[in-house]
């Protein structure tokens, strides 16, 4: 029992002694730590990371407002539209954006100590594989700039882009925002942007076409039309020509049509379209014309 008890002690004390050397190793290399040097740097680091942040957004701030100021003045001496004027503005404002951001991010990784020239150095590395993968982004950025050069369209333009349609709102280095006619907002990467159907640049027709019976008293109608016409159009100045009239025209269907035309200013057609068609029946069933029951009114 005595033996079992002397081996029993050595053991503890053996272990205590590891213990201790390795608690004393610790903290040997706990107090090594010069925490004072330590928290200066982070200090100092984040001071200038701060001033950094400041500095960028104040010189953002600045090169916007010249922008702004820049853009305004040169439209006012120059036969620049509004929309163009927005459409060059938003393609300078990103690209400077893009250049102020990457100069951002390098400043703040050398502050913070990663080699950044190491980084661009192992990056061409995989540069082809990179290069492969950026293709796309190219192509982006060369079709956004011939957009803009060939002048295919400008913010607030309605087109047809493929199988989307709607008002441009935005053309940037990447790719071009699209609002549909039922609010959906379509972005569209610039270089899969081919065919473009551009409505904005002309002036566009408003169609209304009546649905008749053949055996109607057209002379009435057209009698009816031209005065409801006399009566409005003064009150529209975006008609710049009409309006005109064509028909009767057989559907083969047992009925035919009776259509008037107007052109009007870019985006006023369909103003234009619903105030007179509204206008036609309101004055043809008054008259006690009478209209099929199907296909009464077709407009354009």
């Amino acid at each position: 029992m005595v033996v079992l008890s002397t081996v029993t002690t050595n053991a503890v004390d053996e272990t205590i002694q590891n213990v201790t050397k390795s608690s004393n190793y610790f903290v040997r290399w706990w107090n090594s730590i010069d925490w004072t040097e330590i928290i200066a740097q982070v200090m100092t680091k984040s001071i200038h990371i701060l001033f950094i942040l400041i500095l960028f957004m104040v010189i953002r701030r600045i090169i916007k407002f010249f922008l702004k100021r820049a853009f305004s003045t040169r439209s006012k001496r120059q036969t620049f539209s509004i929309n163009r004027r927005n459409t060059i503005y938003k393609m300078v404002d990103n690209a400077v954006s893009y250049a102020l951001s990457f100069f951002l991010i390098y400043t703040l990784l050398s502050i913070v100590g990663i080699p950044v020239s190491t980084l661009l150095a192992g990056a061409g590395i995989a540069g082809i594989a990179i290069g492969l993968g950026a293709q796309s982004f190219i192509s982006d950025i060369v079709n956004g700039f011939f957009i803009l050069l060939e002048n295919q369209f400008d913010v607030g333009d309605s087109v047809t882009i493929g199988e989307f349609s709607g008002s441009i709102v935005s053309i940037g280095l990447r790719s071009t925002q699209l609002k549909g006619f039922d609010g959906t907002h379509h972005f569209l990467p610039n270089h899969t942007i081919d065919a473009i159907s551009n409505n904005s640049r002309n002036d566009m027709r408003a169609l209304i076409e009546l649905t008749l019976y053949p055996d109607s008293d057209f002379e009435k109608i057209k009698s009816i039309i031209e005065e409801k016409n006399n009566q409005l159009v003064t009150e529209y100045p975006e008609i710049v020509r009409g309006p005109n009239y064509v028909g009767p025209t057989n559907l083969g269907n047992g009925l035919v049509t009776y259509s008037t035309v107007f052109y009007t200013l870019n985006g006023q057609q369909f103003r234009i379209r619903d105030t007179f068609s509204a206008e036609y029946l309101a004055a043809l069933k008054e008259a006690n014309i009478e209209l099929p029951k199907h296909g009464i009114l077709n407009a354009k």
